[in-house]
C-alpha cells in the first residue's frame, strides 16, 4: 500500500511537471564573433509592438523580463564608439524614424524600471534608422551579421555596427 500511495505520488509530480506551459517569453541568445546576447525572447502574438506594446519614446529593455544583456570579448566600436570588453545591458529607445541604441554598465536589471538609478552609467548611446522588414516577424530575434549586431520583431529591423 505504501509503495503504490509512492507511486501515485511521482506519477502525479511528473504529470504536473510535465503539463506546465513553456514561459511566454523563453531566455534566450545569440552568439558572433566575440559577442554573445542574452534575452528574453516575447512574441508579437497578433499585437502591434512599437508606438503600442513598446511606447514610443520612451526606454525600453530591448526584450522581456530583464534586461537584455551583452557581452563583448573584445574591445569593439560599438556604432561608432569606442566600448570595453564586458557586459553590459541592452536598452533602446524606439521612435518612428529612428531607433537610439544604449549600452549600461550595470547588467543584469530588472528591466527599464531600474534604468532610471542608473542612466549615469551609460556607456554608449548610438541612433540608428529604422528599417521595415520584409514581412512581419514573429518573435524578438537578435543576430550578428558580418560588423553588425541586428535586431527585428513585427515590421521593424535596426542595425548597429561592430568592429572588433
Amino acid at each position: 500500500m505504501k509503495s503504490m500511495l509512492m507511486g501515485l505520488a511521482l506519477l502525479f509530480s511528473a504529470t504536473a511537471v510535465l503539463a506546465q506551459d513553456p514561459p511566454k517569453s523563453p531566455l534566450v541568445s545569440a552568439k558572433g564573433d566575440n559577442v554573445e546576447i542574452s534575452y528574453s525572447q516575447p512574441s508579437k502574438r497578433d499585437r502591434a509592438i512599437f508606438g503600442a506594446l513598446v511606447p514610443y519614446d520612451k526606454v525600453w529593455r530591448a526584450g522581456a523580463n530583464k534586461s537584455t544583456d551583452i557581452t563583448f570579448k573584445k574591445d569593439v566600436t560599438f556604432g561608432g564608439k569606442k566600448v570595453k570588453a564586458g557586459t553590459y545591458a541592452l536598452f533602446i529607445i524606439p521612435s518612428q524614424s529612428d531607433f537610439t541604441v544604449i549600452l549600461n554598465g550595470v547588467a543584469g536589471q530588472m528591466g527599464s524600471s531600474e534604468y532610471e538609478k542608473n542612466k549615469d552609467k551609460n556607456v554608449a548611446e548610438v541612433k540608428v534608422p529604422r528599417q521595415k522588414t520584409a514581412s512581419s516577424v514573429e518573435k524578438l530575434t537578435y543576430s550578428f551579421p558580418k560588423g553588425a549586431l541586428q535586431m527585428e520583431w513585427d515590421d521593424t529591423k535596426i542595425s548597429v555596427p561592430m568592429k572588433f
